[in-house]
């Protein structure tokens, strides 16, 4: 097994990209490794096939234990110490809680559909249909 962390993320939501650049250069997670999943489309269709649909949240994959959205989100929080990045400290504050995650973490998907919406891309990059030759 690898000691990797593998964050998927959404390319074209300018909030996901930011959340994902600022994870790589400042989370203090050094085994996290990051991957958009627009560039990965093989690798996240069969996530989708598995029940992980990007379009309802990030991927983590850690260990072979897989989280999803809210999940994702709140285990990467509770997993940083000390950030070195101001907005990272605040979101680690507030997405350490599950159930803060939970509860806030529909608005995020809101502004993700938003952003994408605005730039013209779909919500989602794959769906059942999405083949592989």
């Amino acid at each position: 097994m690898s000691d990797k962390t593998l964050f998927i993320y959404d390319g074209e939501c300018p909030f996901c990209s930011h959340f994902a650049h600022l994870l790589e250069l400042k989370s203090s997670l050094p085994s996290i490794e990051i991957l958009d999943g627009r560039e990965n489309l093989e690798q996240l269709t069969k996530l989708y096939r598995q029940g992980y649909d990007l379009n309802k949240g990030a991927i983590l994959i850690n260990n072979g234990h897989i989280l999803h959205g809210a999940d994702a989100i709140s285990w990467i929080c509770g997993e940083m110490k000390n950030p070195t990045d101001s907005l990272l400290e605040f979101l680690r504050i507030i997405f350490t809680s599950s159930k803060r995650s939970k509860i806030l973490f529909p608005f995020l998907l809101w502004g993700r559909r938003f952003s994408l919406a605005i730039k013209g891309k779909v919500w989602q990059p794959v769906n059942e249909n999405t083949q592989f030759f």
